[in-house]
Parts: structure tokens; C-alpha cells; sequence
């Protein structure tokens, strides 16, 4: 026999437990005890995790590892813990309340099929808050929030958590004397293993509902939940299964790393800060990469930071653009030296900023959004002098930047030219789009 042989998993000094008299989170507590006794466990490889409710007052009774949490996210807690360390027992004891909560957390759990083990105190209520009703308050049930009988159909815990993939499924009550070698067996388990345990609260449900031990057994016939151990199946466990593949992909990039390799010089000798403005699905965000794209191969520094609704079609998109020929330590821009603004929605986004532009900076805007309040340069952009490839609002940012680069010579067009290209099936439009776009300012 092991010389290391637990007798109890419970500190002792802290008992009786602090619940109500007759409440059943004690004698789960017990049979937990039991089982864990049972099964020689480790308690340093073992965590119980807990979340807000009467039954997260269970784990510091407890002498393994323990990890308490917000109300209902227990089970992704649990779900981290056990990736980190597959070979931990991770144990979550939970109240309906918090299944209720986290029932989306319930649901991935068990559809993963991630090795941990959710034990539910299951008394129909909010017992710590004053017995507000749960998402298992049986149809009619009497509670603080549903004086006149509970209208909604009832969680079946079990249910949720066997058609999601829940490799181990079990129902007790709290009466049951074999609980602990159910709960052994679900710990045991190697996948998500679920136990939905039904108890009275004595402090409100159970005298509100005038409800004992055999009026409970009674409710699970009448609905026809059977207990016991309802379903077993053998699945992949997510933590193994999840470490395997991670394994096996060592030392292989996650994706092919394209360096940009600068073949053209630029006589940039400082920061320039740009922002370009327009209309979402306007390309601004694309042009403006393309910029960056074209400073790199240029030998330059560049970092691009997009602003746009969540809307994403609609409305305005901007772009903060920084070329330079140092490292960019800070992407913010306090004060651009240079806008550009195609479009209404742009305009508007940004007016404070073009109002407290400088006379040494540059504003190139489309004519039809003058007159604007500035002290800076205003350069005119007619889109409609290049005929009908003016016409195409798409490539206005396009043409726009390469009439920035042509008149400031930040760096070359053909630098520009080739970064445009990466995209073979917009490279001769956009190409297109620079050599109209290089006569906007002349």
C-alpha cells in the first residue's frame, strides 16, 4: 500500500460548514470528501474552482488547490487550468444560478470535451441573494422573483450538456448514498464529465415550495428525468488532444513570413505624419497600406493605424499613416504635417484637426468639400481634369498619394508602382490609377 494514503480532503478546523441547517451544499460537500478519499488524489494536483453563489463557499473546506471567480465563469477557469496542466484534476462545484449565468461556457465545455468535471449544486434558486428564481425552477415553482409560480420551462442541465457533446453525464439528489462512487467515476472520467445534483434549499426554496425528500424524487418522476449515470462515451480529450496538435506543429511557422527587401532610396530626412480621409468601402485603408508598403521598399520606417465604425460599409474611414526614416517608437499622432480628404464622411470626422492645422502643413482636399476652416496649404484635388478614370471614387486615395508623392518627392513612384503590384488582380488598375493621379498638382 502507498505510504501516502489521504483520510480526509476536508480541514476539519473549519467545520461545521457555514450553511443553512438542512441545506443539501454540506452533504455534497461529504460525499465530494468521499470520493476524493476514494480515489487517493494527489491534493496538490488537484484544484476545486468556485464562482459567486452558496456553493463557492465550498472551496476554502477543501485542502487542495482552489481557484474562486466571478458568478458563472468557473467552468473558464476551469477550462484554462486544465490546458495549462492536463494532468490536474480540475473540479468545478457550481449552482444552478451559475449554470444559468455561464450556460455558454457550460456548452463549450462539453463540445470540447475538455477534461474537467462540473459538479451542480442544483436547489432551483438564487440562494445567496435572496431565492430569486434559476433557469431549473420547475414550472410553477414559488420564488421572491415569481410569487405566483415560476412560468418558464426549466433548464434540463443534463440535456444541455449531453447534446453538446458531454462525454459523462449523471443526475443524483442529494439523498443518494452512493453519490461519492458516482462522483469518483465522473472525476475519474477522461473528458467533460458533468453530475447535476438536486438538493433543497432550506432557507427559502424548499419552505417556500413546501418541498421534502420524497416530493423532490417525486418532481424527477413526474418530469421523467431518470438518475444515475445517463450517458458514457469515449471522445478525445481537448487539453491532450489540443497539446498534440500544437506539438506537432513545432517548429513549423504558422504562416510563410514575406520580408520586404527595400530596393529604392528615399530622400525622406524626418518624421512625416499623414492622415488620409474618406468614405468607407471608398479603399482608403488599402491605399494607405500600399503607402506603407512603398516606404519599406523605399528603406523607410512606416506604421498605419485605421479608424473606422463598426458599421465597416458605412460611414467614415481614415488612416494615420508615419513614414520616417528612424524607428517609430510611438505609432500616435499628436499633429499631421500633411491630409488628405476625398470624402464628406472624412471631412466631418475630422474638422477640429484641419482647424488646427499650421501654415506649414499641407491639406489636399477635393475641391467640392471646400471651403474649410484651415491656416494650412490647400492644394485642390479635381478628379474630374483625368476624365473618366476620375470617375472611379474607388481609386481616388490611390491617385491622391501618388500626387503626394510626385509634388513632395517623399519617394520614388516607381517604389509606389511596385508595391501595387503585390496584388496581381488590382495591380494595373491601381497602376492605372498613380500614373493619372501623378498630374493632380502639376
Amino acid at each position: 500500500m502507498d505510504e501516502h494514503i489521504y483520510k480526509t480532503y476536508i480541514d476539519e478546523t473549519l467545520l461545521p460548514y457555514f450553511f443553512c441547517p438542512g441545506c443539501g451544499h454540506g452533504v455534497i460537500s461529504d460525499h465530494l470528501k468521499k470520493a476524493l478519499v476514494k480515489l487517493q488524489l494527489d491534493p496538490h494536483k488537484v484544484v476545486i474552482v468556485t464562482d459567486i453563489g452558496c456553493s463557492g463557499l465550498t472551496d476554502k473546506y477543501f485542502t487542495t488547490n482552489s481557484f474562486h471567480g466571478l458568478h458563472g465563469r468557473s467552468i473558464t477557469y476551469a477550462t484554462g487550468l486544465k490546458l495549462a496542466n492536463p494532468e490536474v484534476k480540475v473540479i468545478v462545484l457550481m449552482g444552478d444560478g451559475g449554470c444559468g449565468i455561464g450556460g455558454h461556457h457550460l456548452i463549450n465545455a462539453a463540445r470540447r470535451n475538455i477534461g474537467v468535471t462540473v459538479i451542480v449544486f442544483n436547489n432551483f434558486n438564487y440562494g445567496m441573494t435572496g431565492g430569486e428564481h434559476s433557469v431549473t425552477t420547475p414550472l410553477g415553482g414559488i420564488t421572491s422573483s415569481t410569487p405566483l409560480g415560476s412560468l418558464e420551462q426549466p433548464m434540463d442541465i443534463c440535456q444541455t450538456a449531453l447534446v453538446n457533446g458531454a462525454t459523462f453525464v449523471a443526475r443524483t439528489t442529494m439523498f443518494e448514498k452512493t453519490m461519492p462512487l458516482l462522483l469518483a467515476d465522473a472525476i475519474q472520467h477522461d473528458g467533460f464529465a458533468l453530475v447535476d445534483i438536486w438538493e433543497l434549499c432550506s432557507a427559502y426554496y424548499a419552505p417556500n415550495n413546501r418541498i421534502n425528500k420524497r416530493q423532490l424524487e417525486d418532481i424527477l418522476s413526474q418530469l421523467k428525468m431518470p438518475t444515475g449515470l445517463l450517458h458514457l462515451a469515449e471522445r478525445p480529450e481537448y487539453s491532450r488532444a489540443y497539446r498534440a496538435s500544437v506539438a506537432s506543429l513545432a517548429g513549423q511557422p504558422a504562416m510563410p513570413a514575406h520580408g520586404i527587401v527595400p530596393k529604392y532610396t528615399s530622400s525622406l530626412d524626418s518624421r512625416l505624419e499623414l492622415v488620409i480621409a474618406g468614405a468607407a468601402g471608398k479603399k482608403i485603408n488599402s491605399a494607405a497600406a500600399l503607402l506603407c508598403r512603398g516606404a519599406v521598399l523605399s528603406g523607410l520606417y512606416a506604421t498605419q493605424r485605421n479608424d473606422y465604425p463598426v458599421t465597416v460599409k458605412s460611414g467614415h474611414s481614415i488612416s494615420e499613416v508615419i513614414l520616417s526614416p528612424d524607428e517609430i517608437g510611438y505609432t500616435g499622432i499628436t499633429r499631421p504635417q500633411m491630409m488628405i480628404v476625398l470624402f464628406r464622411e472624412g471631412l466631418l470626422r475630422l474638422q477640429a484637426q484641419i482647424s488646427a492645422l499650421l501654415p506649414s502643413d499641407i491639406l489636399m482636399i477635393h475641391q467640392d468639400l471646400l471651403p474649410v476652416q484651415t491656416k494650412a496649404r490647400i492644394l485642390p484635388l479635381d478628379f474630374r481634369q483625368l476624365g473618366s478614370q476620375g470617375n472611379r471614387q474607388e481609386s481616388w486615395a490611390v491617385m491622391a498619394l501618388a500626387a503626394a508623392l510626385a509634388r513632395f518627392e517623399i519617394y520614388p513612384l516607381e517604389a509606389f508602382k511596385d508595391a501595387v503590384s503585390v496584388r496581381s488582380e488590382f495591380a494595373q488598375e491601381n497602376i492605372a490609377a498613380i500614373e493619372a493621379g501623378m498630374g493632380l498638382l502639376t
